[in-house]
């Protein structure tokens, strides 16, 4: 490689692998006045796998209680924040975070850009989430104990609530503020920083999920925003929002609500979808089948997310037309996901597949995330919907959806990374033991849920009737493995990789995968194309 000088002087190399003399910090300073979006990234990730492990210990402590009929270790006021505070962490506090943790680390890298474009609002943006995850998990040493109205947080329970529900809001609004101050930063970040060449119908998938997440996140947090303000003006300054008392209505906070939530729950998934278009034309040794379909399939359901939030509400006594037009509206985002999941089978199909833990992960979040769509396809339909409306079915549903969804898509996305992040390649022994722990154990947990949902037993209650004991038993048991697994994951995986122990990773250690964050060297040094790179005509290659 011959060195070539930048136009400030600095010597790079062919113009997109800079020397390592540049000066970064280090020590506490690195990390606390990070700008670098690798930094942020490392960060972001560091801080969703901390909030997993909470949210996974309150899962554990749910599942314990619920091992068998009868309270065995918490009274169900308890209970009741467990399952609140379980949910509100794992969405606001593990998965979104991860999410965009990838895109600080990968976005840069894929089209080419030095750094994201707004670095210090970056670095604001992730450490306003320390002291909201303090203020929300510090909720349960106040007062009366941690919210405990369900992590939807429906009126009139949040009207009644004690001094934590104010925590849980405040707590809310800032990370509400740091999701907002994150895609600002990406959306400008891929419109303006893409290398010369990279034209929007160039850019990899994951860079086009993020793109359409985070006009979603614009979008709906601020509705969000809206609800729970509302919520807090009627419990401190005698507005009546949600206060039937008062005149108001507790059901348009549900439809406010979900107005946020819908979206939300593809703001969750999207950039699962994008990980796994990256990962699984690399191991099928093809390009990604229906490229362009897939652009426009992740478009459509953004846009669909925001005509179906009632179907969440079939038992509100919304009339029949209005629950025909929800119930339609729903299976219609069925369409385009069925896209998605066509065009990753017909990239596998006649494709000279490996099976290394990328793909296995990869393979396994179709598989799963299609049972847990077919689910809520089931749930669409709103005669089934009001007999199955909070029953175990809809907890599995989402699991379904969320942990085989959105946790198998982050683990893929690690495995298929993390050489390029730590330049250590981890043990593939270890990755596969991990795939299959966690698959097996998952499905134990939650596939008997749909059989205790369809039978009646509704969420949220602390105890139940012996006729639901041994499925309960068998959830409890599977739970626990899962959540060992995890533990497994990050102490046998990533640790390793994090010091640097494991045979050296080579720039692109797997052969098929494209794009530009394979052509600089592993790990990827500290600052990279500081001039932008001269792309090939596919715009996945450099060109000296």
């Amino acid at each position: 490689m011959s060195a070539v000088l930048d136009p400030h002087g600095h010597a790079s190399h062919d113009g997109h692998a800079h020397d390592e003399h540049h000066d970064h910090p280090h020590g506490w300073r690195r990390w606390l006045f990070a700008t670098n979006h690798k930094d942020i990234g490392t960060l972001y990730l560091l801080f969703s796998f901390t909030m997993l492990m909470v949210g996974g210990l309150l899962a554990l402590l749910i599942r314990a209680e619920l091992f068998q009929p009868g309270l065995q270790l918490v009274n169900p006021e308890l209970f009741n924040q467990f399952t609140t505070m379980h949910g509100l962490i794992m969405v606001f506090g593990a998965i979104m975070p991860a999410f965009v943790g990838f895109a600080n680390w990968m976005i840069p890298l894929q089209i080419g850009a030095s750094d994201m474009a707004f670095a210090r609002m970056n670095n604001f943006s992730f450490w306003l989430m320390i002291p909201a995850a303090i203020m929300l998990v510090g909720s349960f040493f106040m007062p009366g104990g941690a919210p405990a109205a369900g992590w939807t947080l429906y009126a009139p329970l949040t009207l009644q609530m004690g001094p934590s529900m104010d925590a849980g809001i405040f707590a809310m609004h800032i990370l509400g503020a740091s999701s907002i101050m994150g895609s600002i930063n990406i959306i400008v970040t891929i419109l303006n920083m893409r290398a010369p060449g990279m034209t929007l119908m160039k850019m990899p998938m994951f860079v086009w999920t993020w793109l359409i997440t985070a006009y979603l996140l614009i979008a709906v947090m601020p509705v969000l925003a809206g609800a729970i303000t509302m919520t807090l003006t009627d419990r401190h300054f005698g507005t009546s929002f949600f206060n039937p008392a008062g005149g108001g209505d507790p059901v348009m906070y549900q439809h406010i609500f979900w107005f946020f939530g819908h979206p939300e729950v593809y703001i969750m998934i999207l950039p699962a979808f994008g990980i796994i278009s990256q990962i699984v034309p690399a191991f099928a040794r093809k390009k990604l089948f229906g490229y362009a379909s897939m652009v426009y399939a992740t478009s459509s359901i953004a846009i669909l997310s925001f005509i179906v939030w009632a179907h969440h509400m079939f038992t509100t006594g919304m009339p029949v037309t209005g629950q025909l037009f929800f119930m339609y509206a729903t299976m219609l985002i069925a369409v385009p996901t069925a896209v998605k999941i066509f065009n990753w089978i017909a990239t596998m199909w006649q494709g000279s597949m490996t099976f290394e833990t990328p793909m296995l992960f990869a393979v396994g979040f179709i598989f799963v995330f299609t049972m847990g769509g077919f689910t809520g396809l089931i749930l669409a339909v709103a005669p089934v919907d009001i007999q199955l409306q909070d029953t175990y079915y809809v907890v599995a549903h989402f699991h379904y959806v969320l942990v085989a969804g959105s946790l198998y898509a982050m683990f893929a996305g690690v495995y298929y990374w993390l050489p390029k992040w730590t330049g250590v390649m981890y043990s593939e022994a270890r990755g596969k033991l991990h795939f299959w722990w966690s698959l097996i154990s998952f499905n134990v947990t939650f596939f008997p849920m749909h059989f205790l949902g369809l039978a009646g037993m509704p969420r949220r209650y602390a105890d139940y009737p012996m006729q639901f004991a041994d499925f309960n038993a068998i959830a409890t048991v599977g739970a626990f493995f899962f959540g060992f697994a995890q533990v497994y994951f990050f102490l046998f995986i990533v640790l390793p990789a994090m010091r640097g122990k494991g045979e050296p990773a080579p720039q692109k250690p797997w052969e098929a995968a494209e794009g530009l964050e394979w052509e600089v060297p592993s790990p990827a040094p500290f600052h990279t194309f500081e001039t932008p790179p001269k792309l090939d005509a596919t715009a996945t290659r450099i060109v000296a």
